[in-house]
């Protein structure tokens, strides 16, 4: 169980990375979205590229951060019934889902995402809008999201695991034993 859960940690610290990395894309992409506008408005000069580059950094976050939300338990689900069962139940609850949902959709979506990739990386596979760019590096990130989620997905399981099994703490309680509040709770 050791190495499991030093491959657990090592997953988690490179979703962190990457996590806390892609935000900055954000700003990039709500600068050259406001250039756009401004060079649209003002002086009747625009580009699909640009629209497209907007589009690829906006996909890249979601992909990349997906991960990232379900390291930090920020990814949905339905509180209403989780909140009534004991921490136990919630815990087993997790365990179980991660492994019947989660992990086989994050796998099949990886499986199927890695052809599409490929074909359009070595067709040179191009946008149809005029002045558009190549596909393969959004398509990309669809595979390297998804890669990303079924990594963690099997962090997860293995935190889950051990957290039910009474191996280790549960790293998302505080040093008080309850829960951090949700971001909607703050």
């Amino acid at each position: 169980m050791g190495a499991l859960l030093t491959l657990s940690r090592l997953v988690d610290a490179v979703t962190t990375v990457i996590g806390k990395s892609v935000s900055w894309l954000l700003l990039a992409a709500v600068l050259i979205s406001a250039g756009n506008a401004v060079s649209r408005k003002a002086f009747d000069i625009s580009s699909n590229a640009w629209l497209e580059v907007q589009w690829y950094l906006f996909g890249t976050v979601f992909m990349l951060a997906a991960a990232y939300a379900l390291l930090q338990n920020e990814h949905v689900r339905i509180d209403i019934l989780s909140s009534t069962w004991t921490k136990k139940t919630r815990d087993i609850i997790d365990l179980v889902l991660h492994v019947i949902f989660l992990l086989p959709f994050a796998s099949l979506m990886a499986w199927l995402a890695w052809p599409w990739f490929w074909r359009s990386y070595f067709s040179g596979e191009i946008s149809s809008n005029a002045g558009g760019l190549i596909i393969w590096p959004a398509k990309f990130m669809v595979l390297l999201g998804f890669t990303l989620l079924l990594l963690q997905a099997v962090s997860e399981i293995i935190k889950r695991f051990a957290v039910v099994t009474g191996r280790i703490q549960d790293p998302r309680e505080d040093t008080a034993g309850t829960m951090p509040p949700a971001a909607s709770e703050v």
